[in-house]
């Protein structure tokens, strides 16, 4: 069966935005254009589909209960009934992009499914404390009532994935939560970056970039707060959310801070070529800005721990070096290590250069390739198995005993 011939669908959980799981879809639709697409919602406007190629999504009950359009994630608990109720048993090959449900869907023993996975549900399994902390759910009745709910998304999520031939992992990182959270083996395949849309810039001026949705995890005010204690280096920070309120009280103590709030592509990417480093405090499963921040030849100062040590290369080598990596996850690290930045720049430098080819490892057409050999190897494992049995070959069966 040829690639041509192979009849695809496509599983996302919710198509609401463009952010870095619908890049992914994006490019799964480049690889198989012929493919239908399944989403337990489709919110997108219609200027907003140019990604999808104008295709809109088949999508689930949830589509059409009271308030989705805007709380769509209230009805998480039914989304593991929604995603079963797709028929896809007319498709051979079946792709989901999950990072919640998506794997979740029904295949039979003749298809192949295989998930490209962002996280495990990060709430369910070892992020649940801190999300109900964060939530404000870490005690009472509402806190058992969410605790029953993420029991029952875990049970259901451990069982799931065993519908499923083969696991891609957007890092090495999400690659070990699978195995911990699916005791499933997992192969590597970093994201698709554009890096062609961050073109290399050589000179820089004296200010820092973070930029980022301001939400808890993100730790957008760790940065704020490590600026503060250092009028002398300029920060301009982009983003907004949950958090903008607690970042905006604590810059409005310094004149060293610049809120600039949302920002469209062009201006973001612009701040990224200009910025002599982008910071980044949060733990992310692979982290697409730090990658398009060195893209533009900008090295960044990230926390070590999760993607981040994948693509930020802190090196002794100079001439390998894309960036610094600070742990544990405080400002009085983050502090040292924009000191530390600072010796080294002035040491050795940072070769712009360097960090763009860097981030050319994870381009499009890098992603591209890599989703066509796992698939066809896939197919050709599935092939082997299908092959006739010979009838004048032996055949042994087990006793039972």
């Amino acid at each position: 069966m040829t690639t041509k011939t192979l009849r695809v669908a496509i599983v996302h959980e919710w198509l609401v935005d463009y952010s870095g799981s619908e890049r992914v879809v994006e490019q799964m639709l480049r690889c198989y254009p012929q493919a239908d697409l399944f989403s337990v919602v489709d919110f997108l406007e219609d200027d907003q589909r140019g990604f999808l190629g104008g295709r809109r999504a088949q999508t689930s009950f949830i589509q059409g209960l009271p308030g989705a359009r805007r709380k769509f994630r209230r009805y998480l608990p039914l989304m593991p009934l929604a995603v079963e109720q797709f028929d896809l048993s007319g498709y051979d090959l079946v792709l989901s992009s999950n990072h919640a449900v998506a794997k979740g869907v029904i295949t039979g023993p003749d298809q192949l499914h295989v998930s490209y996975v962002h996280t495990p549900m990060r709430y369910a399994w070892d992020l649940q404390h801190q999300y109900l902390r964060e939530a404000g759910l870490d005690s009472g009745a509402g806190s058992w009532i969410a605790r029953s709910m993420l029991h029952y998304l875990r049970q259901w999520d451990g069982r799931s994935a065993c519908g499923v031939d083969r696991f891609l992992v957007n890092s090495a990182y999400i690659g070990r939560r699978v195995l911990k959270a699916y005791r499933r083996d997992s192969q590597v395949l970093y994201p698709p970056v554009d890096v062609a849309r961050f073109p290399l810039r050589l000179d820089k001026e004296p200010f820092y970039l973070a930029a980022s949705r301001m939400v808890p995890y993100k730790r957008m005010p760790l940065i704020v707060e490590a600026f503060a204690r250092m009028p002398g280096r300029r920060l301009v920070v982009v983003g907004e959310g949950a958090d903008l309120e607690r970042v905006r009280t604590l810059a409005a103590q310094v004149p060293n801070i610049e809120l600039l709030g949302y920002q469209p592509a062009a201006a973001l990417a612009d701040l990224m070529a200009r910025a002599q480093a982008f910071v980044f405090a949060a733990e992310e499963d692979f982290g697409i800005t730090l990658v398009e921040a060195q893209a533009c030849g900008t090295p960044v100062i990230a926390f070590g721990a999760g993607g981040a040590v994948e693509t930020v290369i802190d090196h002794p080598d100079p001439a390998r070096r894309t960036g610094v990596l600070f742990f544990p996850q405080t400002s009085v690290a983050l502090t040292a290590a924009v000191e530390r930045f600072e010796r080294l720049r002035a040491a050795e430098g940072f070769d712009p250069r360097t960090c763009h080819a860097n981030a050319r490892r994870f381009d499009i057409d890098t992603f591209g390739r890599g989703l066509k050999a796992s698939v066809d190897a896939a197919l050709a494992t599935a092939d082997r198995r299908e092959e006739p049995v010979d009838a004048d070959a032996p055949q042994w069966q087990g006793t039972g005993t």
